[in-house]
């Protein structure tokens, strides 16, 4: 058997987290047999479509390097690639009205013809009363008669799937066995609503039988719908695919992942300086390990080694300080031009146009010091700009605090000995400014740490002397110059 997965986003938002690594585990699995990963846009919900959704799907799979086999053309989303298009579900109108119409014709479905304020009459009843909401099954067995005469109102009904009032359906989930439920915990679930559109349920089905689909992986809270999908399959007379039912994903605290765990959407994670390779490993990791304790893993061992016999049934915690740190170990694994082509889009973004071959010799004292590529405009963001304009109370720190007339002391001291240097390097610049420390009775911490807020305005960048040399002598020697006027203004 071939393996065919697909994955099949609504694109009513963003996608996040959690449809990512239900897509990158579905990838995973395709490519490590040797299968086809289909992409399928789920439409159906026309209330809730955001426009420019499906662009930012695509968009953010073709970014973590997922490519689909099968699906809407990358380039144009009208356009289908594989046989068995269209892979849009708004365009598959007239494949689920036929075969919803073929259930209704076999007595496996039937017409609905109870309004929306009648049904939530029966709602608000049964929770009266205790009892789980679900429709009453009024229009079960209407005569013909019956249904003539709600059709010459001018009712459209919807279509109810006829489930079997006895008896248990069961189904064999790859990664938590045997699960049965009784059937008559299920409703007359609705298959095609009165404006023609399916429900997911039987989109699902029908899209999953004509495609081919033979493996469906996706989130476990679908697992109280694939009873449904079981004996929707039973009633179509089709052999339903196998299901595997992925891990939810939590946060630290163990409570649903949101905004306060650092749920973002992927855009988020991108602008905020995050690299592909890194998401990628990341997601692989939530609800599938390799061993028990290998974190950093590359594509092509993925690949290798994933299959479903590694994927826990129980819930993955998504640690934005572990995403932090394993994006720092895959930057610091760039070569450093490469990192530096990475790094300018968020330079441009944030400063304009810049030097970008100053930016790519400040890359190795940031190398190893960002774990986010946007960490690296706010660390060298000295370079960049005009002027640094620290606090006071940065600028004397601990050590001068209360006293900023030892400070100027010491600005002038180190102005006076910088502009005696013939050779801007960071040799040359620590060879006059640590014997300065001495001279002037000060820790060498504390009068690097005034230069530091002096010329960057950050208490924290990279290396002191290579960041002066980088900055240059003429904006080195401004600076400090303003910063002794400053404190000269606070005394």
């Amino acid at each position: 058997m071939s393996v065919r997965v697909r994955f099949p986003p609504s694109p009513t938002g963003e996608p996040h987290v959690g449809n990512l690594r239900t897509a990158l585990f579905n990838w995973l699995f395709a490519r490590h047999h040797g299968g086809t990963f289909i992409l399928r846009i789920e439409d159906t919900d026309r209330e809730r479509l955001v426009p420019g959704a499906v662009e930012a799907i695509m968009d953010a799979l073709l970014w973590l390097g997922l490519d689909w086999d099968e699906g809407p053309d990358p380039s144009d989303p009208a356009r289908d690639v594989g046989p068995y298009g269209p892979y849009v579900q708004s365009r598959r109108l007239d494949l689920y009205q036929r075969e919803a119409r073929r259930l209704v014709e076999a007595g496996r479905a039937y017409y609905c013809y109870c309004s929306p304020e009648r049904l939530e009459q029966v709602r608000r009843e049964q929770m009266a009363r205790r009892e789980p909401p679900r429709y009453d099954r009024r229009c079960r067995d209407l005569s013909e008669g019956e249904r003539r005469e709600m059709e010459a109102q001018g009712i459209t009904p919807v279509v109810r799937f006829r489930t079997p009032l006895a008896g248990e359906t069961s189904f064999r989930d790859l990664i938590r066995g045997e699960i049965t439920v009784r059937n008559d915990t299920l409703d007359d679930f609705v298959l095609l609503k009165s404006d023609g559109y399916p429900v997911y349920h039987l989109a699902s089905v029908v899209d999953d039988h004509h495609m081919r689909i033979t493996h469906v992986l996706r989130g476990e809270e679908w697992i109280p719908s694939t009873p449904r999908h079981v004996l929707l399959y039973d009633a179509f007379g089709w052999e339903p695919p196998l299901f595997a039912h992925l891990p939810m994903i939590l946060g630290p605290d163990r409570a649903k992942l949101s905004k306060r765990h650092g749920d973002m959407s992927v855009r988020e994670l991108r602008e905020r300086g995050y690299l592909p390779e890194a998401l990628f490993n990341f997601l692989g990791l939530l609800g599938w390990s390799l061993d028990d304790h290998t974190e950093v893993i590359d594509r092509e061992t993925f690949v290798r080694h994933f299959d479903l016999d590694r994927v826990s049934p129980s819930p993955a915690i998504f640690n934005l300080e572990k995403l932090d740190w394993m994006n720092g170990v895959y930057i610091r694994s760039l070569p450093a031009d490469e990192l530096a082509r990475r790094l300018l889009p968020y330079f441009q973004r944030r400063f304009g146009q810049i030097d970008e071959g100053l930016l790519v010799r400040a890359v190795p004292l940031l190398q190893e010091r960002i774990r986010t590529l946007v960490e690296a405009t706010e660390m060298a963001a000295f370079l960049f700009v005009e002027r640094v304009e620290p606090s006071i109370a940065d600028l004397l720190g601990k050590r001068f605090a209360g006293a900023p007339q030892e400070a100027a002391r010491a600005l002038t001291a180190a102005l006076e000995r910088l502009q005696g240097v013939s050779e801007w390097t960071a040799e040359a610049l620590e060879g006059v400014l640590r014997p300065l420390a001495t001279d002037l009775g000060l820790k060498t911490g504390d009068l690097f740490m005034l230069l530091r807020v002096a010329t960057t305005g950050r208490t924290v960048s990279p290396p002191l002397f290579q960041s002066m040399e980088l900055l240059g002598r003429e904006r080195t020697l401004a600076r400090l110059e303003e910063a002794l006027a400053r404190l000269r203004r606070e005394t």
